[in-house]
Formats: structure tokens, C-alpha cells, sequence
């Protein structure tokens, strides 16, 4: 597992945004198709393509189905097609912010809990939230429906008009086309099992 303070070898570990590129020019998109069909900005598809931002998961979803791919491509260095899959503790790899990250940046951590399955519908995480401002907050849309379940310490979650604080042993349940956003409102970084569903 890489160092935690290091996240350029996390993202190069991963190489997402090599995988990135490496789709769309499977696909023969320019930088601006796929900012069409993602809705991302040219200047921010071209900063993840060089690993200079983490990629948020919302924005992983995006590229994603943009690209004709499950989520867990961005997280696979072998895949299987057995009926079982099995992810040791010590094969993950933690994704995290950089020290001064940008607006559009990753604002937690977060590890996939499985890196091999082909066209799985759901994609599980381990999450962890920092504690931040309500200025800080990035809030995401995406297609499908996403479940968290707080493991350790409170977590804020957001809506244009809701707010709710969720404990350790309580969850939520909701469709995530709807602009959303978590932050850890404790002083200590809170953990949750996160399960998002991509659709069909």
C-alpha cells in the first residue's frame, strides 16, 4: 500500500488517468467529446488524463459510462470472471486529496473494496471523510443510487434543501441524481461503507 502522504504514487499505482486516455482514444474521442459527454471541463479531463487531480468517484461514474466501462476499470490491475470475488485488506489502495487540492479535487479518501469483477452493478468503498468547512464541501451529481453506512464518528449530509448528521451505526439510503455532498463534522476524520449502484 502506498505511503499515505504520498498520493502521486496512489495515482499512478492506480493509473487512472492513463486508463483515461487510453479509453478515449479507444473510442477516438477528442478532449472536447468527451468533456460533451461528461459534462467535465477540457482543462480538467486533460489535468486527470496527466495524474495531476483525484478524481472524485462521481467523476470516475461520469467517465465511466462515457466510456462504456464499469467503475471498476479505473481500480483493476487483473480482472476475473468467476462468480466470486475476494479483495484482501492489503490489496487496496488508498485514493486521497493533495495537500492543496482544487475545487474540482477529491475532498476524502477513499479505497475500492473490489478491484476484479467484470460488469458488476454495484461498487463498494471504504470511505473516509476529513473534517471540513460547509465551504469546502464538493457536492456531486450522478446517475444510479448510492448507500452509506457510518462506521466511526458523524457525518454531515447534504442536499440544496436538507441537512442531516449521521451517527456512527445509522445510514442513508438515496438516489444520487439528486446534487449531494458528506463532510465529517467531528474533529477526528469519520469512516463509512459507502455502496453505489450504477444502473443497468
Amino acid at each position: 500500500m502506498p505511503d499515505d502522504h504520498d498520493v502521486s504514487v496512489a495515482v499512478k499505482a492506480l493509473k487512472i488517468g492513463t486508463k483515461v486516455k487510453e479509453l478515449r482514444m479507444k473510442h477516438r474521442y477528442t478532449l472536447q467529446d468527451l468533456a460533451n459527454k461528461t459534462g467535465l471541463s477540457k482543462p480538467f479531463l486533460s489535468q486527470i488524463e496527466n495524474n495531476h487531480v483525484i478524481p472524485p468517484v462521481a467523476t470516475l461514474l461520469k467517465l465511466a459510462r462515457a466510456l462504456n466501462v464499469g467503475l471498476g476499470y479505473f481500480f483493476q490491475d487483473e480482472t476475473t470472471t468467476e462468480k466470486v470475488s475476494i479483495t484482501r485488506k492489503h490489496e487496496r489502495i488508498r485514493v486521497k486529496r493533495r495537500p492543496h487540492h482544487g475545487k474540482e479535487d477529491v475532498s476524502y479518501i477513499y479505497e475500492s473494496l473490489e478491484t476484479r469483477k467484470q460488469d458488476k452493478h454495484m461498487e463498494p468503498f471504504f470511505v473516509e471523510f476529513p473534517p471540513i468547512s460547509v465551504e469546502e464541501m464538493n457536492f456531486t451529481t450522478h446517475e444510479g443510487e448510492e448507500f452509506l453506512y457510518v462506521l466511526e464518528g458523524k457525518v454531515e449530509f447534504r442536499t440544496v434543501d436538507r441537512v442531516e448528521i449521521l451517527e456512527e451505526g445509522d445510514s442513508i439510503y438515496f438516489d444520487s441524481s439528486i446534487s449531494h455532498g458528506f463532510r465529517c463534522v467531528g474533529d477526528k476524520p469519520a469512516k463509512a461503507i459507502a455502496v453505489i449502484w450504477t444502473g443497468p
